[in-house]
């Protein structure tokens, strides 16, 4: 069974970080593309970031761009986000997905295996 298993969220105060980890299970892990999205109450599901079935191709959100940062670890089936500076609009639900490929587009169809998702709230 293909799973993916977000960890890693909480709550923590604006200008803090936060280390998001997604594990895979019953994947061919390597042929996948693996993106991170955020859905905020009352909100639609965007992308956040996007990594490249190597990891030598990252996208991100023009919102997050220099605060946070994607990175996998093949050999351990696991995708990083390392999400500095937070503000408060960061609060969000954040899902990791799978993806053939990784592009700017984000585009939820692209993305055939979802996680449950993990809480992050940015609050003082």
């Amino acid at each position: 069974q293909r799973q993916l298993v977000e960890s890693g969220g909480g709550l923590v105060q604006p200008g803090g970080s936060l280390r998001l980890s997604c594990a895979a299970s019953g994947f061919t892990w390597d042929y996948y593309a693996i993106g991170w999205f955020r859905q905020a109450p009352g909100k639609e599901r965007e992308g956040v970031s996007c990594v490249s079935r190597s990891g030598g191709t990252t996208n991100y959100a023009d919102s997050v761009k220099g605060r946070f940062t994607i990175s996998r670890d093949n050999h351990k089936n696991m995708v990083y986000l390392q999400m500095n500076s937070l503000k408060p609009e960061d609060t969000a639900v954040y899902y990791c997905a799978a993806a053939y490929v990784c592009q700017r587009s984000f585009l939820l169809r692209d993305y055939d295996y979802w996680g449950q998702g993990t809480q992050v709230t940015v609050s003082s």
